[in-house]
């Protein structure tokens, strides 16, 4: 207790001293400056005889006489400017004629006036005033400077406190994350009952790092552990942290620390930890005030005692990128991968958002989970406000399924640009387009149902679409469903160079996701046979673009470009092959198409049994197939993304040659609410309800449009 009164008096005393040098510092500026400008003005006086006085006057170089009170005269010359020019002066003679000649040459003359004001004024107008304020400002200054955080409290630390009734937000607000909320579920527990730990000798982590893609809930989950644990909860950005003064971070971690330990137990949240936990690097030079920041966070970090319930939690989406000290035991412990939620979690996520909605009773969760694979949960959130806003736009009582279908539409491609008027060409070009998606998914095996075809253009940029719905989630994606779903990518161009024999820039989207596609085969997932097992590229922010970067040399990149090219280029042919066997179907469902602008999957698939000459009355003891190869990459299913509807069938050899494949297709039908080219005798009449079961998605371009689950 007396070294702390020690250290106080002497900060005190530390803080007059420096007052009472700055305060002598100003006195003497403000000397010298009175000094210097009184020299100035001396500087611009000249002393003249009488005589020369008179003779200016008789000669008319006399503008103006001023008679001072001290016994001189001023005198200013014609040729002299007002503001800058020189001040002549001279003694008073006794001249009694002086007032006549001034007059009759002209001059203004006149005598000061004698003022009222006394040194004493003027020593304290012109010396004490300008000390008192000074002194005043300092005083201001040195004030802020002890109460720690630096001048104006640019050092302090602004972290936000909250408790369990500010933040309103507890475990059952978050769904879809049951195992980030299972570890943290333990932090929580620690800080209520400390003692079932420390009785076994257990120490909780210091820190918990929650990683994953962004709008996934980790600032969400953050807030929850507030609402649950119930104790003070520290929040705040790492971009907080800087300034443009240098210190300024590493001080407002100092600060952060020392309320945190006197108000132990007590949590606090760093959010975008990447903004000052980026691994240090001086071969660029670095950056000495983030560094520093960094450097006091993990010297913090060590200094204190876990037992006393102070945890630290921190969010990323950039963990490769962190700092190696900061990751290791000891600080951040433990990381929290916060995924993308699952089909369940998607199902649940969207449950906690509709709490507040009025929902009707056509409502069904599953089937906009299913249509959702890859959303967020900051996705599902603003599906259900959009389902809810376009209910409101139609006079209803509650969402309806339509208003939430309609809605993933909105949020993945879009609203309807109804002011967009194609001519007649570009709307039969963007029908074949879409249909040639269509059309190549429906006559191949490893596909999922087409829901609905437009060619109305929507704001994100796409001029029609085809939607697939999943009929489960799939987490996997064969070879074959992968050169599969390159031909249906090319079958809108394929469908333009068969029936125009000319090809338009619609395509593009659908080239560059084909590319990239068939380059992860190659470099990815080993499914070339020319390079085999081998990882050609890896994988940079996985968590937000998931940029490929390759990491072979030229000569072999060059090789992979060679094998890229041929796959695509067989996967074309392909598509071009299938659509030439089914011109007719093409035709009529593309003048179906211009004419309705928008069919439904029963619609399209009525027309195509149609023209196949297949009635649902056939048979009713066929038996179609249950397509349990329908699945997805890892590393391609997981993205949110719309996608052209469908894949191909397996290759008939090795060299991914695909086009004998097709002939080997028998009559198809439509089997147990989807196509199977299998099936002969079709025994099921698909439900009409399904033609509201759609998905949504944005091609950019004219092409088929498929969430990928």
């Amino acid at each position: 207790m007396d070294n702390r009164q020690d250290d106080n008096n002497n900060k005190k005393n530390k803080n007059v001293m420096n007052m009472v040098i700055i305060g002598v510092c100003a006195l003497v500026v403000l000397l010298l400056f009175n000094a210097l400008s009184a020299q100035l003005r001396e500087k611009r006086r000249e002393e003249i005889t009488y005589n020369e006085f008179l003779q200016w006057v008789e000669k008319g170089e006399v503008r103006e006489v001023l008679v001072k009170n001290d016994g001189t005269i001023e005198i200013s010359r014609m040729d002299d400017n007002q503001l800058m020019g020189m001040v002549y002066y001279t003694g008073a003679m006794t001249d009694l004629n002086l007032t006549d000649r001034l007059e009759k040459a002209g001059v203004t003359y006149k005598r000061e006036i004698q003022k009222s004001s006394s040194t004493l004024m003027t020593i304290l107008l012109y010396y004490i005033l300008p000390l008192v304020l000074i002194y005043v400002v300092m005083m201001f200054v040195f004030k802020a400077m002890s109460k720690g955080g630096g001048v104006m409290g640019v050092g302090k630390s602004n972290a936000k406190v909250y408790v369990q009734k500010k933040t309103g937000v507890t475990f059952l607000d978050v769904a879809g994350q049951e195992e980030s909320k299972e570890s943290l579920r333990e932090i929580v527990d620690f800080l209520h009952n400390p003692e079932r730990y420390t009785r076994i000798g257990a120490k909780l982590p210091k820190g918990a790092l929650l990683v994953g893609p962004p709008g996934t809930g980790k600032t969400l989950l953050a807030r929850a552990v507030a609402g649950e644990a119930n104790v003070p909860f520290y929040s705040l950005s790492g971009s907080d942290f800087v300034e443009m003064f240098v210190g300024v971070g590493a001080s407002r971690v100092r600060d952060l620390f020392k309320q945190a330990q006197q108000s132990a137990p007590c949590i606090i949240f760093i959010d975008e930890l990447d903004a000052i936990g980026k691994s240090r690097d001086s071969r660029y030079g670095g950056n000495d005030e983030r560094e520093q920041t960094l450097n006091q966070l993990l010297s913090e970090m060590d200094g204190f005692d876990s037992s006393k319930g102070i945890i630290i939690l921190a969010a990323t989406n950039r963990p490769e990128i962190l700092d190696k000290a900061l990751l290791r035991p000891g600080r951040f412990d433990r990381r929290i991968i916060v995924e993308k939620p699952d089909l369940k979690g998607r199902i649940e996520t969207l449950k906690v958002h509709a709490k507040n909605v009025n929902m009707d009773e056509t409502v069904d969760f599953h089937e906009i989970g299913l249509a959702t694979s890859g959303a967020v949960g900051s996705d599902l959130a603003n599906i259900i406000n959009e389902a809810a806003l376009n209910a409101v736009k139609h006079n209803r009582q509650a969402v309806s399924q339509a208003d939430l279908f309609e809605s993933v539409e909105v949020v993945i491609a879009g609203k309807e640009k109804k002011d967009r008027v194609l001519s007649a060409k570009e709307r039969k070009i963007v029908s074949y387009h879409e249909v040639g998606h269509a059309l190549a998914a429906a006559l191949q095996k490893n596909t999922e149902p087409v829901q609905k075809i437009t060619i109305v253009p929507r704001t994100m940029g796409a001029l029609g679409y085809t939607m697939q719905m999943p009929e489960e989630e799939k987490y996997l994606m064969s070879k074959q469903e992968i050169e599969e779903e390159l031909v249906v990518l090319f079958g809108g161009r394929a469908a333009e160079s068969v029936k125009f024999d000319t090809v338009t820039t619609g395509a593009s989207n659908d080239i560059e996701r084909a590319t990239a596609l068939a380059r992860a085969m190659v470099t990815q997932y080993g499914m070339s046979d020319k390079f085999g097992l081998m990882s050609l590229e890896s994988i940079e922010n996985r968590y937000l673009d998931g940029r490929a970067v390759l990491n072979c040399g030229d000569a072999t990149a060059g090789q992979i470009d060679e094998e890229v090219m041929r796959i695509l280029k067989a996967a074309y042919q392909t598509s071009i092959d299938l659509l030439k066997d089914n011109l007719e179907a093409l035709d009529k469902i593309s003048d179906y198409l211009i004419e309705n602008e928008t069919i439904t999957g029963k619609e399209f698939m009525d027309i195509f049994n149609e023209v196949r000459g297949i009635t649902p009355e056939t048979d009713e003891s066929s038996e179609g197939l249950s397509n349990d190869n329908n699945t997805e990459s890892t590393l391609d299913v997981r993205e949110p993304q719309v996608q052209s509807g469908g894949q191909h069938s397996d290759p008939s050899d090795d060299n991914g040659d695909f086009r004998e494949v097709r002939k080997e297709l028998p009559r198809g039908a439509f089997v147990n609410g989807r196509w199977n080219p299998d099936a002969i005798n079709p025994a099921y009449i698909p439900d009409p309800e399904d033609e509201t079961k759609t998905t949504a998605g944005d091609d950019g371009d004219p092409s088929s449009v498929r969430v990928k689950d």
